[in-house]
């Protein structure tokens, strides 16, 4: 997992963390909600909360390919975690670059890996120029990004991984231009993953999984930046996390919901979620300064060049939500 960490991501982490099924070869950290260093010690600190202190974390890139670096704290907070204050974790990033990591891993284990990447995609750039081999090295490539005939998140037409570095992400696309259907990346981008809408009930019903011992009620009508009195850790700090991204969806007339992208990506990787996809052609705009990061689908073969990705075109948010609130519910108690 290739990651920015960022509410969203830290979801999908640790829904990693929750499914047996799924080995956790690296985290590696790219600079994009917030700075990569912070984006790193809160991968940390996420994975020792899980108690997953084994899996390696790494930093790659610490700015994007050729334009400035652009965070976010009004939508993650400072720390990139919302509320949420992690401890620090115990142990520190891995000395090895995150290319390196990527690229021996892909190297030892052909065929086998996924690549799940919820960041801009500098990471993953730069380690297809390592290692142009990669599309045919790894198993399958998930990719959190973009909006097609969709309106953006950042600005009318950019989604946020995009816009960050438009240059990364039009290398990514480039690069699997004319691979085998099965080995395009699926790509979960806005249209649907704005679907996935995490709202108040889903955290009780996340208490209550997990069997905390007092409802857990995270509404619009309390205290901005009240804190949990959960008495599960994990539910206290992923409450805390939401509620900060609660409150930015309402400042920016959203509601009080949360869009939680990265955890649909991560279930698709996973294998767990239901979804459809099509194939299509991609152009990531890289030049023209008001359209920085814009991504355009040629469904229908109009440019007359390759498919280079595979879109999510449809997914069903009930049964996403009922998977997370099991898996963490789960977590949680085994974790206490």
């Amino acid at each position: 997992m290739d990651c920015d960490t960022g509410i969203d991501d830290a979801l999908a982490l640790v829904y990693l963390c929750s499914q047996p099924q799924v080995e956790l070869v690296a985290v590696t950290s790219t600079p994009g909600n917030v700075d990569a260093d912070q984006v790193a010690q809160n991968n940390l600190a996420l994975l020792e909360l899980c108690g997953r202190t084994d899996v390696p974390v790494a930093i790659g890139a610490r700015k994007p390919l050729q334009i400035p670096l652009v965070t976010t704290p009004e939508t993650h907070g400072p720390q990139g975690m919302g509320y949420a204050e992690l401890p620090k974790a115990g142990r520190e990033c891995e000395p090895t670059d995150a290319v390196e990591l990527w690229v021996e891993a892909a190297r030892a284990r052909p065929g086998e890996l996924t690549a799940l990447v919820t960041a801009p995609l500098t990471n993953f750039a730069l380690a297809l120029r390592a290692e142009p081999r990669l599309p045919q090295l790894l198993k399958s490539v998930v990719i959190m990004g973009g909006a097609y005939y969709y309106q953006g998140n950042t600005t009318p037409t950019a989604e946020w991984n995009s816009h960050v570095d438009p240059h990364a992400a039009a290398e990514v696309f480039a690069a699997f231009a004319g691979q085998p259907e099965e080995r395009l990346p699926i790509v979960c981008s806005l249209e649907t993953t704005e679907r996935i809408e995490m709202r108040p009930e889903h955290v009780a019903a996340l208490a209550e999984a997990a069997g905390c011992s007092a409802p857990e009620l995270v509404l619009p009508e309390q205290p901005r930046g009240q804190r949990s009195a959960a008495n599960s850790a994990l539910v206290r700090q992923v409450s805390d996390m939401l509620r900060f991204y609660f409150e930015f969806h309402r400042d920016y007339d959203q509601g009080y919901v949360a869009h939680v992208h990265d955890y649909f990506a991560a279930s698709v990787a996973a294998g767990t979620a239901w979804y459809a996809a099509r194939t299509a052609t991609v152009h990531v705009e890289a030049e023209a300064p008001r359209l920085l990061g814009t991504t355009v689908a040629d469904y229908r073969g109009l440019w007359g060049e390759p498919p280079n990705a595979r879109i999510v075109s449809d997914n069903r948010p009930a049964e996403a939500f009922a998977e997370l609130v099991s898996a963490l519910g789960a977590l949680a108690r085994r974790l206490d």
